[in-house]
């Protein structure tokens, strides 16, 4: 039920620590991957060896580790997962997260994300009773951040009462349940990645430079919203998205019909960079050179228009379409020609001459174009570009889905 979710795990400081690595073993048993972060005061419970072998990953402990922020910033590290879990949440991580301290790579984290975060509080009864700490859940909680428990009990200290951590399983269902309630949940959405392939002959073929890392971003954002993703990739470099629905193909038309399967949706995004033509009568075999070096003649047929068709006014048009519009000069003019012209909903347009790195690479620098005109957003990762282009569709199809109901 978590296939594929990313779960960056803080642990605090407290006795229950020692049930993080139970909470670890069942997030990982659903298919989630488990990042961990300790805290100094967490190390006096558990070692970063056991909850390293546990999670299958490198625990990070250190704000200012040299090596950690080279290889993950913790900035990027706050914003790489789909929920932030604090367990166990103490009264002193409260207060910091309460009234924004970062003092530590734990505070730091939590104060950089903008990812949803749920907290395990764990502490005893009259620290979790204490005016302080009712006032700091309650700012927490004004601030969009849930909370699972505390459960009442038999405390370690001796006493009894409200403030034990909830038990692993426990965490495990409001995790689920925090990320199946995304503005997403009930919507599914199409989403092209990739470069196609257009055989010349069963060696050679004509293709583009896109490595599909954008897509990839843009259908786990979505997923990490609640959608439900479909998935439909050219042969790309990027690795596969996790928690969507793939469907892989080779060709502009083999992608055609692969989106005209997945429908209806309720959006769809053509990120993919579909070649434009292929090559008529492409050879059964590899096309040989003669003696006297004469060149090949190729003739080519333009492939079908994906976006054009998913655009069109019928029964199974989304209520959102967006394209790409991959440019190397006149970038705003070319998109928005290309959105009047498609009759899409918005274009991502994005510079992709060479000097950018944006083709191939972990950047982009995309302006949304839409019938109110061009918005330029900076240039930030493609993980990032996803969750912003994400937030927007999901506060699009939310106000379309009102007017619907106030209609009804």
């Amino acid at each position: 039920m978590l296939n594929g979710r990313k779960i960056l795990l803080i642990i605090g400081g407290g006795i229950a620590a020692y049930k993080c690595l139970e909470l670890t073993r069942e997030l990982r048993k659903r298919g989630a991957e488990v990042v961990p972060v300790l805290t100094r005061a967490a190390e006096e419970f558990v070692t970063p060896l056991s909850v390293s072998a546990l999670a299958g990953q490198k625990v990070f402990r250190d704000l200012f580790d040299l090596t950690d922020e080279a290889e993950m910033g913790h900035i990027e590290l706050s914003r790489a997962a789909d929920l932030l879990v604090v367990a166990p949440a103490t009264a002193d991580l409260m207060a910091k997260m309460a009234h924004g301290h970062a003092n530590d790579l734990a505070s730091t984290v939590l104060m950089a994300t903008d990812t949803p975060v749920l907290i395990a509080p764990s502490m005893n009864v009259r620290m979790w009773q204490h005016p302080a700490t009712q006032r700091n859940l309650a700012t927490l909680a004004a601030d969009g951040i849930t909370a699972v428990g505390p459960n009442e009990g038999d405390m370690a200290c001796g006493e009894y009462g409200p403030g034990r951590m909830a038990e692993p399983l426990e965490i495990v269902e409001a995790i689920a349940a925090r990320l199946a309630a995304g503005p997403l949940a009930g919507k599914r959405i199409l989403v092209t990645s990739g470069p196609t392939h257009e055989p010349i002959d069963p060696v050679r073929y004509i293709a583009n430079r896109s490595s599909g890392a954008q897509g990839t971003a843009i259908a786990e954002a979505l997923a990490a919203l609640g959608a439900e993703v479909r998935f439909i990739t050219g042969p790309a470099t990027a690795r596969r998205p996790v928690g969507v629905t793939i469907t892989e193909v080779e060709t502009a038309a083999e992608m055609a019909k692969a989106v005209a399967d997945a429908l209806p949706a309720d959006a769809a995004i053509c990120a993919a960079a579909v070649a434009d033509w292929h090559v008529v009568g492409a050879g059964a075999s590899k096309i040989k050179k003669d003696a006297k070096g004469t060149l090949p003649s190729l003739t080519f047929a333009e492939n079908p228009d994906i976006l054009a068709t998913l655009s069109a006014p019928g029964p199974n048009r989304p209520d959102l379409v967006i394209g790409f519009a991959a440019e190397t000069d006149d970038v705003i003019a070319h998109a928005t020609a290309k959105r009047t012209r498609k009759g899409c909903d918005w274009i991502l347009a994005n510079d992709v001459r060479p000097e950018t790195g944006v083709m191939g690479g972990t950047e982009n620098a995309v302006t949304l174009i839409s019938a109110e005109g061009a918005d330029p957003w900076p240039r930030m990762t493609k993980t990032q570009t996803a969750r912003k282009l994400a937030a927007l569709i999901a506060d699009q199809l939310g106000q379309q889905t009102n007017k619907t109901d106030k209609i009804q």
